[in-house]
């Protein structure tokens, strides 16, 4: 039987056209965080790489992070705000469950009546979110969609807890995508592993909060706030997830540049989530990259900012000069899920 619905009609391929950044204000070194936790600052290096990061102010909200690096990334495409069809934003620290955070972005950008929705895939939430897009652009939807990675995990860090306590950084990360005639995106090689989804995870859910009556009366009895009950946090089990990410993350990026038909030695950035600098560097030793790739080391002053960890990186990479426009670079997101995407991307 023949199909009645008409072909799409999108663009061959896809590429980044334009990258922004935010970082908040306030910048935090392992001396303050050292005021909570017995520690101490080679250890925190040690373990992690990271001597700073970036806290959010209470008027560096989400939202706003997220204009300000959306802005940029519109501005560096060359675009105006009203050129963009759809937002999509990554993030697991907007605190209303709805309406999603990407509706206000738009509009407060004077992107118009674009599409507009959040997604929570974690640390590869900007893969997911680049994916998404190029999705939408081949296909015909969309001919610019803004994609942003945007977090304040200082909302939902313990700095009680010796093993979270100093991951954890905010920012927002933004690029636009648009259509391209020759590829510029690579295959996404993404997938999930549910069974371990307790490695990272928030501590409590936000029901155990709940002080008012269920409607039915079904689920569990509304109580009065405890004076023992901890604010939700991240948490995570070390040592099972840096196992993870070493050596079934190098397996993950390997795939991606198979898919892609890109060796090592033609690789010239290498972009991973910004998790901490000893994944880092036992990835680049996994992957046998030559020694000419640059590495995104920003978790040594950002620290780990989750879904925004990859487009700030690549933002700082290209502002420094470090990386230049048409570089192929391997992009590679992985966390709480357990959930990953890679793919291989050429900078704009």
């Amino acid at each position: 039987m023949t199909s009645k619905i008409r072909p799409s009609k999108g663009a061959p391929y896809a590429r980044i056209l334009g990258v922004g950044g935010y970082r908040p204000t306030r910048v935090v070194p392992n001396e303050e965080i050292l005021k909570h936790i017995d520690s101490s600052d080679e250890w925190i290096r040690s373990r992690s790489g990271i001597s700073t990061r970036h806290w959010a102010g209470p008027e560096e909200t989400v939202a706003v992070m997220s204009l300000e690096a959306g802005g940029k990334a519109i501005a560096d495409a060359g675009l105006a705000p009203e050129q963009i069809d759809a937002v999509v934003v990554s993030t697991v620290s907007h605190f209303r469950q709805t309406p999603a955070v990407a509706t206000e972005i738009a509009h407060r950008l004077g992107a118009g009546k674009p599409a507009a929705f959040d997604i929570s895939a974690g640390c590869a939430g900007f893969g997911y979110g680049l994916t998404l897009a190029k999705g939408m652009i081949v296909e015909g939807s969309a001919e610019h969609v803004l994609v942003i990675g945007v977090e304040r995990l200082s909302d939902l860090t313990d700095l009680e807890d010796r093993a979270t306590a100093f991951l954890f950084g905010d920012g927002a990360g933004a690029v636009v995508v648009g259509p391209s005639q020759e590829p510029a995106i690579g295959p996404t090689v993404w997938g999930s592993e549910g069974d371990k989804s307790e490695t990272i995870k928030q501590t409590l859910p936000w029901d155990v909060y709940r002080t008012t009556p269920v409607p039915g009366g079904e689920g569990p009895e509304p109580r009065p706030m405890a004076a023992d009950i901890r604010y939700p946090a991240i948490t995570q089990e070390g040592q099972a997830v840096f196992r993870w990410a070493v050596f079934e993350m190098a397996k993950i990026a390997q795939n991606a540049l198979d898919e892609a038909g890109v060796a090592p030695e033609d690789l010239d950035v290498f972009i991973p989530h910004q998790a901490n600098m000893r994944i880092i560097d036992s990835m680049v030793k996994t992957l046998k990259l030559p020694e000419s790739v640059v590495v995104a080391r920003d978790v040594e002053t950002t620290g780990n900012t989750s879904a925004a960890s990859i487009p700030l990186a690549m933002e700082r990479l290209l502002a420094t000069g470090k990386a230049k426009s048409g570089d192929t670079a391997l992009v590679i997101g992985f966390g709480a899920g357990l959930v990953y995407a890679a793919t291989v991307v050429t900078l704009p």
